[in-house]
């Protein structure tokens, strides 16, 4: 039986997927670099900045000591673009009502900063209904990596197979399903709605 309901964030909860690419590359062009839309959907969406920059190390050539600035760039561009776009959705404030009261409980686990995530839920209005959050900077490995959401089961002292997680990324969904978690996949923001889970509402 399905106790604890898992979402990731970025394009998930929250319409962020491109925020995230662009204020990156706003970043990285301040340096000469900059990651192409088909690179960004093959392979760099849903890893974490750091991830990203190691990849673009490899594939680029970009410097490690370019990192530090990079990454607090990227901050800056993401929390402006944060503060303009992100506004609650009646949709989303709707879900997790309704799940909140069917008595899930809710979790949201993401590859972006814990910072960042509970900024945004909070523009969004709808931190509150969370029981936990974690984010990519608490410890774990990042997604692919199953290890937050088997930290996350150990916090919420449930077992995966009590657990469905809603993953829209390919990296998230690898974690999900490697955790041994229920796996519920979708394309984007738009898809996350109470249709998704009218077999157990």
């Amino acid at each position: 039986m399905i106790k604890v309901i898992v979402f990731d964030l970025d394009g998930v909860l929250i319409d962020a997927t491109e925020w995230h690419y662009e204020a990156l590359n706003d970043a990285l062009r301040l340096f000469g670099y900059e990651i192409s839309r088909e690179d960004h959907q093959r392979v760099y969406n849903g890893l974490p900045t750091i991830k990203k920059l190691e990849l673009l190390t490899k594939e680029q050539g970009l410097p490690v000591g370019l990192y530090k600035s990079i990454q607090v760039m990227k901050r800056r561009f993401t929390d402006e673009k944060v503060a303009v776009h992100c506004r609650p959705s009646y949709e989303k404030q709707l879900l997790l009502t309704n799940l909140k009261r069917a008595g899930f409980r809710l979790a949201a686990c993401s590859n972006a900063q814990k910072y960042s995530v509970v900024n945004m839920l909070q523009r969004a209005q709808i931190d509150q209904f969370f029981e936990i959050i974690l984010g990519n900077d608490e410890g774990w490995m990042p997604k692919p990596s199953p290890d937050m959401y088997i930290a996350l089961f150990e916090k919420l002292k449930v077992s995966p197979k009590e657990t469905l997680v809603v993953e829209d990324s390919p990296h998230g969904i690898e974690a999900a399903r490697a955790s041994g978690a229920h796996v519920i996949t979708v394309r984007g923001f738009e898809e996350v709605n109470l249709s998704l889970f009218e077999d157990i509402v």
